[in-house]
């Protein structure tokens, strides 16, 4: 299940950050951005604080995107009467609020802001295993540091949905998530039960072409509507769709939903992807190989597929195409390419296999 934005009682707050010098790391920092890069970043993401009419507090995060706006997701501040930000321990009200709840992105209006807008990019950019950091408030504490990696990109709503392995929680949504060049690609928004991998975030796309024309800005109030992920499951995106039938091993459904996803948009190489796993599922081994091939003839870098392909054929005894696709993902995600092959491996980090000569 999506897992919401850390709640705290009024006056029960946790404390804030003081220098972006304290920021706390999990996992080893991206080591494309120096330490003075990432203090930038980390002095223009912000703890988010929205009130609603009970005097309940939610936390979430917040990026500064402009000289005086802040954006966040809707679901931190649907419910809120007033939102304030939090920066290096000063508060300031949000004065106007401008709301795209489908898509989970707000923008909101503080003047006076003491730090420099970051850099926005697009999701269309990224490459799966293409290294990431997160920056958000999990737990509503201290400012954190999660590094990362593309695990997928999901075509919807005209950029891509981004899932990487960037752990994050309560308390990090509307944080951001940076390319090695330190701009925006991505607002931490929501993660999956189930796995390390399942940690979403909406395209910064969405700031620079917003889907439904220019947000406007009105009083901060309580909204009203779902963001995509909350809509119930026939109405959510394909490829969340997806993510619950392979959850569930319900393959034969999951084979429908990518026969239709493809008939819908056939240069999409998911959809060839995720008909892969189903087949495989109901052990139609032949099927899933040449399926998971489609999906690499629309795009030879998804990685996925390659592991897939390199695991499948482990089981059924083809080392030396076990081996080629291990290759084939080394070329273009080596953390997963070293981590399939240690599992091929029973554990050991040297190479999977090698060809017959």
């Amino acid at each position: 299940m999506p897992q919401p934005s850390h709640v705290v009682r009024k006056g029960l707050t946790s404390s804030t950050l003081l220098a972006a010098c304290l920021l706390t790391t999990t996992g080893s920092t991206n080591a494309e951005l120096d330490r003075r890069a990432v203090a930038r970043l980390g002095r223009s993401v912000l703890k988010i604080e929205a009130v609603n009419g009970s005097g309940r507090v939610q936390i979430g995060s917040g990026v500064i995107v402009a000289g005086d706006t802040v954006v966040t997701n809707c679901h931190v501040t649907r419910e809120a009467t007033s939102v304030s930000v939090v920066q290096a321990g000063t508060r300031s009200s949000a004065q106007a609020q401008a709301s795209d709840m489908t898509h989970d992105v707000c923008l909101l209006r503080v003047p006076g802001l003491q730090a420099a807008a970051v850099p926005v990019g697009r999701s269309g950019s990224l490459k799966q295993g293409q290294e990431l950091l997160a920056l958000g408030y999990t737990g509503g504490a201290g400012l954190q540091i999660s590094s990362g990696s593309v695990v997928a990109l999901h075509r919807w709503s005209g950029a891509h949905v981004i899932q990487c392995s960037n752990g994050f929680t309560s308390g990090a949504s509307g944080g951001g998530l940076f390319d090695k060049d330190g701009a925006l690609v991505g607002i931490l928004t929501f993660r999956l039960r189930g796995g390390r991998a399942h940690y979403y975030a909406a395209p910064a796309d969405w700031l620079l072409d917003p889907p439904g024309g220019e947000l406007r800005f009105a009083e901060v109030q309580p909204q009203s509507g779902h963001p995509f992920w909350e809509e119930t499951p026939e109405a959510q995106p394909l490829f969340l769709q997806a993510a619950a039938l392979e959850r569930a091993g319900q393959w034969v459904a999951l084979a429908r939903l990518a026969e239709h996803w493809a008939s819908e948009d056939a240069d999409d190489p998911e959809s060839f992807y995720l008909r892969a796993v189903a087949y495989e599922g109901m052990g139609r081994t032949d099927a899933a190989i040449a399926a998971w091939m489609r999906s690499l003839d629309i795009d030879p870098d998804y990685s996925r597929s390659w592991a897939r392909l390199a695991q499948l054929y482990h089981r059924v005894g083809r080392v030396v195409d076990a081996q080629q696709a291990i290759s084939a993902l080394m070329a273009r995600d080596p953390g997963l390419a070293l981590e399939v092959s240690a599992e091929l491996n029973n554990g050991q980090p040297e190479p999977y296999g090698e060809p017959n000569r």
